[in-house]
């Protein structure tokens, strides 16, 4: 099955190519894709090998939506017209027979793809839509975090970093009940995480942000999700945590070490949580069901974000 993908090579160059697609086993779907979501954060590591998932070239995006276009003779559940939402492609080549490492390779006009499993293929539920609906991986992911680490009604929550992911914490612990602190140096990024029921905003490039905490929470926050994937920001996240508090590596970190100061969270004899991927079936129904019935959609409210002069320790939002 021929196909068109955005292909990177080793020299970091993108193009759109012609690619070739295997032809549906009897438990896959061929797809024609509507929308394909980009994550910039995973994506860029995957082309600058900060984190690896297979040998240039490359064809990045894990997340899209689309049209089935035909079923094999195993699938029972979708057919042909029904509208869906994947995590990748199966297998790609190019046009001239070299293998393309699928990372997960949304970013291409056909989808061939198992249905069902962990990371399959599955129908969108009525009122989602596309467009939206292909971005459903990075509020999934800050979903799972929410479910793995547990923050209860009433707890302080900060969220370190208000992008994709941040977001998806902030929304997921808004509706838990939770009183959410988010964290960024970019207004616009503050602007919707008050819209996605942020309760406290704090501008982390013209503040002091522990200091503005203290007013918030004297002793610090109950949990605290670290949402950069930025290894400089760490040491700065967990220091906002207050004494047997929790720590969420909600961000992707890479596949080199990271270096942390031992004694701050030492000292708080904090719990930390290692959330990885975007929780499975569960989590991915749960935030494009909020999609389509909009209790994921941003909200206006009266929440001032603090203003004042500090210098910037980490990019976050970056």
């Amino acid at each position: 099955m021929n196909a068109q993908a955005l292909i990177c090579d080793e020299k970091r160059r993108f193009a759109i190519e012609e690619v070739r697609l295997k032809d549906p086993a009897p438990d896959q779907v061929a797809i024609r894709t509507v929308y394909s979501g980009v994550s910039i954060g995973t994506e860029f590591a995957l082309i600058r090998n900060k984190i690896s998932w297979g040998p240039y070239p490359l064809c990045t995006g894990y997340q899209g939506t689309g049209i089935v276009e035909s079923v094999g003779a195993d699938v029972k559940d979708l057919k042909a017209g029904d509208r869906v939402y994947f995590r990748g492609n199966d297998y790609m080549e190019l046009a001239k027979g070299r293998k393309v490492s699928c990372v997960a390779g949304t970013h291409c006009s056909r989808i061939v793809r198992k249905a069902g499993g962990s990371h399959g293929v599955a129908q969108l539920p009525p009122g989602a839509g596309m467009d939206v609906a292909a971005l459903f991986v990075m509020p999934a992911v800050g979903l799972a975090g929410v479910d793995l680490s547990n923050p209860r009604m009433g707890d302080k929550v900060l969220v370190y970093g208000a992008g994709l992911i941040g977001l998806g914490v902030i929304a997921a612990c808004a509706h838990r009940g939770c009183e959410v602190i988010a964290v960024d140096i970019n207004r616009r990024q503050l602007d919707l995480a008050r819209r996605m029921g942020a309760d406290h905003l704090i501008d982390g490039s013209t503040h002091d942000v522990e200091k503005e905490l203290k007013k918030i929470a004297p002793h610090g926050a109950d949990v605290v999700f670290e949402c950069t994937g930025i290894p400089p920001c760490l040491d700065a996240a967990i220091k906002l945590c207050r004494t047997e508090g929790s720590f969420v590596w909600q961000g992707n970190y890479g596949e080199a070490p990271v270096p942390i100061r031992f004694l701050p969270a030492h000292v708080r004899r904090l719990r930390m949580f290692f959330p990885c991927d975007d929780g499975g079936v569960p989590c991915r129904r749960a935030v494009i069901r909020n999609m389509a019935t909009g209790a994921s959609s941003s909200r206006p409210s009266a929440v001032p974000i603090i203003q004042s002069r500090h210098a910037r320790q980490c990019p976050i939002g970056a």
